[in-house]
């Protein structure tokens, strides 16, 4: 059995499917991660939802900001955007059941020794701890009184945490961290503003992962959502959102001995500027 690590998707399903077939997945026997953001600007949102829920336990995805944008906006309070794709899923006779599997995705997951987050975690937590925070998120998300989260989900505020935090800002803060987090100040407060290359980041800001004592700092984490960043990998910290959706590639890792699988994804920039 291999498990292999796939970078975000953004419903970029043909570099998938090509992705598939060139490590030679075979969902029997292998199993597929997802580091969050499946759906979204991409042209086949819908066939890679679909696809990764029909994969059963041959699949773990955990949720990206795209994907809880994509629930706000079904259920009518956040305003679709001139780029999302979410039609096709939005017109289909299965919509509610794709909806529900996706609302229950975990934000946080851990085995085989790795963490898997789609943005990041914050320094001020372990990884017991960021489980347990992101079960917290998950209760609230599959919980009957979901749509309460999902109305005060959006905003930048509060930008740090606190073990004094409740309620929605409490779980404010976990979301941001996990599915927005780029760039922290020195005093552990989230800056949303920046999403360039990390050579070009504001010197006062440090890389999350960058942050002094972080307490994760001997914890191996992959994590997504920053295709400026690219693919970046150190010894514990790997980054693989490779920037798909922007003509770049769709990377995957095979687990057990890291080596790196991608396919190009030029024709899915072009596709995107000429649904523009």
């Amino acid at each position: 059995m291999s498990i292999y690590i796939v970078g975000d998707v953004q419903g970029c399903f043909t570099p998938l499917e090509q992705l598939l077939d060139k490590v030679n997945f075979n969902s029997r026997q292998d199993q597929l991660w997802f580091v969050g953001d499946l759906v979204n600007r991409g042209p086949q949102s819908l066939e890679v939802l679909r696809f990764i829920k029909n994969l059963g336990n041959a699949a773990v995805s955990i949720l990206g900001n795209h994907d809880l944008h994509l629930l706000c906006v079904a259920e009518g309070y956040q305003k679709a955007h001139a780029s999302d794709t979410f039609d096709g899923i939005f017109n289909t006779p299965d919509k509610d059941e794709l909806l529900t599997w996706l609302r229950w995705r975990p934000m946080i997951y851990h085995d085989q020794g790795v963490t898997m987050v789609h943005a990041g975690i914050l320094p001020q937590w372990s990884i017991t701890e960021a489980l347990s925070l992101g079960a917290e998120v998950e209760t609230a998300l599959r919980g009957e009184d979901y749509l309460e989260f999902l109305i005060h989900m959006y905003g930048n505020k509060p930008a740090k945490w606190s073990d004094e935090l409740v309620g929605m800002e409490r779980l404010r803060v976990i979301t941001n961290a996990m599915t927005r987090l780029r760039l922290i100040d020195k005093e552990g407060k989230m800056d949303f503003s920046f999403k360039g290359k990390i050579q070009e980041k504001p010197k006062d800001l440090y890389a999350w992962y960058d942050f002094p004592n972080r307490k994760t700092k001997k914890d191996t984490i992959i994590f997504g959502h920053w295709s400026a960043l690219g693919l970046h990998m150190e010894s514990n910290i790997l980054a693989l959102d490779t920037g798909c959706l922007w003509g770049g590639c769709l990377t995957a890792l095979r687990l057990e001995d890291r080596k790196l699988f991608q396919v190009s994804c030029r024709e899915e920039a072009s596709l995107k500027h000429f649904m523009k």
